[in-house]
């Protein structure tokens, strides 16, 4: 990354640019564009937007962009590589525990959907099962009690 910056920074020296001027130009802070120059990777969270900031000051400079860029994928493939298995497994399980912790620490309301409660789903299933029930009930209570009131009124009529 080194390299890099060290071109980045001889061209726009060369060219008689100042970092001021090619921030101002770029749309891209000072200090982001210092350190691209110094090769700080460090200071940049965001990986995908040091690079898109790479194009743009490569471009910017009248360098080939892809060749930076493939300088800059071949670096990060060599840094990335070196880094043990162990020490990638182990900020794995970091991870999970840590979402796992966070997992419990919710706070439930029951004006969320955010943790759903292992038995929701049978209270459900068994609420509708007794309107049904009620339902039917009512139904055939309906029926037996409608019919006898008929057959009542006919035979008074017909006596």
């Amino acid at each position: 990354m080194n390299e890099i910056g060290e071109l980045l920074r001889t061209t726009r020296e060369s060219s008689g640019v100042s970092l001021e001027e090619a921030s101002s130009d770029l749309d891209i802070k000072p200090l982001v564009l210092e350190n691209i120059e110094n090769g700080n990777i460090g200071c940049f969270k965001d990986i995908f937007a040091l690079k898109e900031d790479l194009i743009n000051y490569a471009k910017y400079l009248g360098l080939d962009s892809k060749k930076i860029v493939d300088d800059f994928n071949d670096y990060l493939f060599e840094y990335t590589s070196k880094i043990p298995i162990d020490d990638i497994e182990k900020a794995i399980m970091e991870k999970k525990k840590e979402e796992s912790k966070e997992a419990r620490e919710k706070v439930v309301s029951p004006y969320t959907n955010s943790i759903k409660k292992k038995g929701q789903k049978w209270i459900v299933l068994y609420v509708i099962i007794a309107v049904i029930a009620l339902i039917v009930v009512v139904w055939a209570v309906k029926q037996i009690t409608g019919n006898t009131s008929t057959n009542n009124m006919v035979s008074y009529v017909e006596g």
